[in-house]
């Protein structure tokens, strides 16, 4: 028994009577009963500005607000702008217990600022809890936000769900490292194979805010190219961000980064990282220790300090469109930034999209490509097998592998791997003339005429108007077709045609990330494509009908973007590097492909659309429901006076078991679809009287959709759709 309270002698008998003067005493300490925690009944405000301004967590549109709410004074140390709080929320005015308004349920929400006295009137709840004295949100994260809700008539605290990643204690706990010194300005390299490219770099090491569109020569370099500049903007004191569309470009631009940076300079923000991890790192980035970023989609709402440089990989990759509300895209939120905090701002691709060239021709950006001499340098040589050559061919009617093909393959193979791409199951052609292939379109709207299963007359995939007497204005014909001429080519077919050679896949369930140098076969679906090491010898595009004839507005960019991707990872032509592409060389796309030209046929692109009123030079809005509830929705809705209403059209029913995409009608439901065109300039107007129709349906109880909330009929609105037709 120990002994050190008190000696033996005095057992226990003299204990009992110290333990209650202890209690005494401190009970009459007490003057002032302790108030109750999350409702603080009867607690003391703070002195100095008692009210706190809160954006609650319910991504309603009638709800995208602030409310304000009281401030306890045992949390007033603790509760400053940007920290996340839980407040009491749903409370009628019925509810008020000695001033002060109580009940509702415990919501999350991020303090936004504190006041010395509300706006409201009436009696006001308490903060429940300050969850952690972090502060996450800044003004500059507040104003992105804001803006990127504006522009897709989303709600605010849908963006900051996705701007703010969900808390970690242990990692709050655990201090940052404390910031390194602005790294040296770093050599050209391979920028100097640009035409402006040493320019560029200057430019951002001497604290300028360039803007440029960037076509990437083929090869591995463009990871340490993207390094290089973000080298080049740390060396000014600024800060830079980067997003690439997958974690395997992340891998590459991270090992880039590290290479020319060395250690601790930069963070990776991923979701394969982790919870605990990434919200680390993204404090790293929040508290200044770290000044460069690198990620996928959500880094691009990364809190980078004294942001110098935006810059995105590959932006016609589908990876850089957020499926959750309200659907930003990873271009359109860097771009808002760029224009926000006045910084450079970077897009560069082995191809280039409409959007990118469209920045180009509006001025905002300049161009940033390599001669023609430098390209031809190290560009594959492209082939091409059209159809007729097909039906002429014996050995592609035989062995489903046309001679020019299966030549390239038997030579490459002496060499080293061989890549083949197989477009994904599950393409649909669209129609297009038999004799020219121009696609048919509707005569009213220039949307996509499809065929019915009926077999009767043509029907406009936008505007739903039926086409009886289709002719192509281009050739005059009359004949359409909606297939590629013959089977397509399968993994198994290529290894049963040349059965000693190992066959790799690539795809979906299973993509690889490099593969040897060894001769062996490399089957890949579009995006799947590994690196091979010293680059492939040869490489196959097959089926190039199955992604041309999509219908889809992007289907030809689309294609073209991903047949470059592929051939960028085979050696130079000067190496042996060759390219056969299984398409109608006479196609625009098939075309570029062969000259190496993406920005020529992103630029001819962008004129045609702009002729007929196609997007990105005129902005579009997609709304979905049930029948009524879209004419219910449209009636209501005050749309600008230039706003073009085309529809509705039916939309596929949903198969139970299948796949189901963002913004699909629920299982075995019959939806139409409209779309919402406006000419330039009038996007901010189309979006906010589409969000104001959806907000004030909310909030008589109506169903919304894409902007959170839901009901039985409910209405999706989707600002800029990836997917028109």
């Amino acid at each position: 028994m120990s002994s050190e309270n008190g000696s033996v002698d005095g057992g226990a008998e003299g204990a009992q009577p110290e333990q209650l003067a202890l209690i005494r005493e401190s009970v009459r300490k007490a003057k002032v009963p302790r108030a109750k925690p999350r409702t603080w009944r009867g607690a003391a405000l703070a002195k100095e500005l008692p009210v706190a301004r809160v954006l609650v967590d319910k991504g309603v549109l009638h709800l995208d607000r602030y409310f304000d709410y009281a401030v306890p004074e045992e949390l007033d140390a603790d509760a400053q702008p940007g920290v996340r709080v839980r407040v009491r929320f749903g409370a009628g005015r019925g509810r008020v217990r000695e001033g002060r308004r109580e009940g509702g349920g415990l919501i999350d929400g991020f303090l936004i600022e504190r006041l010395a006295e509300s706006d409201y009137s009436g009696p006001l709840a308490a903060l429940a809890q300050v969850v952690s004295p972090e502060p996450v949100l800044s003004e500059e994260l507040l104003g992105l936000a804001r803006a990127v809700a504006d522009r897709y008539a989303g709600s605010l605290a849908d963006v900051l769900q996705l701007a703010v990643p969900p808390r970690s204690a242990r990692a709050e706990q655990r201090p940052s490292p404390e910031p390194l010194p602005p790294p040296a300005t770093p050599e050209v390299g391979s920028w100097g194979r640009y035409e402006r490219g040493d320019a560029f770099l200057e430019s951002l090491a001497s604290g300028g805010a360039p803007r440029a569109v960037w076509n990437a020569l083929p090869g591995p370099e463009w990871s340490e190219e993207l390094a290089r500049a973000v080298a080049a903007t740390l060396a000014s004191g600024r800060g830079a961000l980067v997003v690439v569309p997958d974690g395997r470009a992340v891998a590459r631009v991270d090992a880039a980064l590290t290479s020319v940076l060395g250690e601790g300079r930069h963070a990776v923000l991923t979701a394969d990282a982790g919870p605990e991890k990434r919200y680390r790192e993204w404090l790293a980035v929040r508290r200044g220790a770290v000044r460069a970023v690198v990620g996928t989609r959500a880094a691009m709402f990364a809190p980078v300090r004294d942001l110098g440089l935006v810059a995105l990989w590959d932006d016609g990759d589908d990876s850089h469109s957020e499926p959750h509300a309200p659907q930003p895209h990873a271009r359109e939120v860097l771009l808002l930034r760029a224009a926000l905090d006045k910084c450079g701002f970077l897009v560069g691709s082995w191809s280039c999209t409409v959007e990118a060239a469209q920045l180009v021709e509006s001025g905002w950006a300049r161009p940033l490509v390599a001669s023609r001499e430098q390209v031809r340098a190290v560009a594959p040589l492209v082939r091409t097998v059209g159809d007729q050559d097909l039906a002429r061919d014996e050995a592609a009617r035989a062995a489903r592998l046309p001679t020019l093909a299966w030549q390239a393959v038997r030579e490459g193979l002496r060499h080293g791997p061989v890549l083949v791409q197989v477009p994904r199951r599950g393409y649909v052609p669209r129609m297009a003339c038999a004799n020219c292939r121009e696609p048919a379109r509707c005569r009213h709207c220039a949307g996509p005429l499809e065929g019915q299963e009926s077999g009767a007359a043509l029907r406009c995939g936008w505007c739903g108007r039926e086409e009886a007497a289709w002719h192509c204005p281009e050739c005059g014909g009359f004949r359409l077709r909606a297939q590629v001429v013959g089977a397509r080519r399968t993994a198994e077919e290529l290894g049963r045609a040349f059965p000693a050679v190992p066959v790799r896949t690539s795809g979906r369930e299973h993509v690889l990330d490099t593969v040897p140098g060894a001769p062996a076969l490399v089957v890949s679906t579009p995006g799947a494509e590994p690196v091979a090491e010293g680059g492939y010898a040869a490489a196959l595009l097959l089926d190039g009908w199955a992604m041309l004839g999509r219908p889809d507005l992007r289907a030809g960019e689309d294609a073209l973007r991903r047949w470059i991707g592929a051939s960028a990872l085979v050696r130079a032509q000067d190496a042996g590097g060759t390219v056969v592409v299984v398409a109608e060389p006479t196609l625009r796309p098939v075309q570029a492909l062969v000259r190496w030209d993406p920005v020529g046929h992103a630029v001819r692109e962008l004129g045609e659309r702009a002729e007929l009123g196609f997007p990105p030079v005129s902005r579009m809005a997609a709304v979905s429901g049930t029948g009524e509830a879209l004419a219910e929705f449209l009636a209501a809705v005050e749309l600008p006076a230039e706003a073009e209403v085309l529809g509705p059209v039916p939309l596929p029913v949903t198969v139970a078991g299948g796949p189901r995409r963002v913004g699909a009608p629920p299982v075995g439901e019959r939806w139409e679809r409209v779309l919402v065109r406006v000419p330039p300039g009038r996007g901010a107007a189309l979006a906010s009287s589409l969000k104001s129709a959806q907000a004030t349906r909310m909030a008589r109880g109506g169903g919304g959709g894409g902007s959170g909330g839901g009901g039985e009929a409910a209405v999706w609105v989707r600002i800029d759709p990836p997917d028109i037709g």
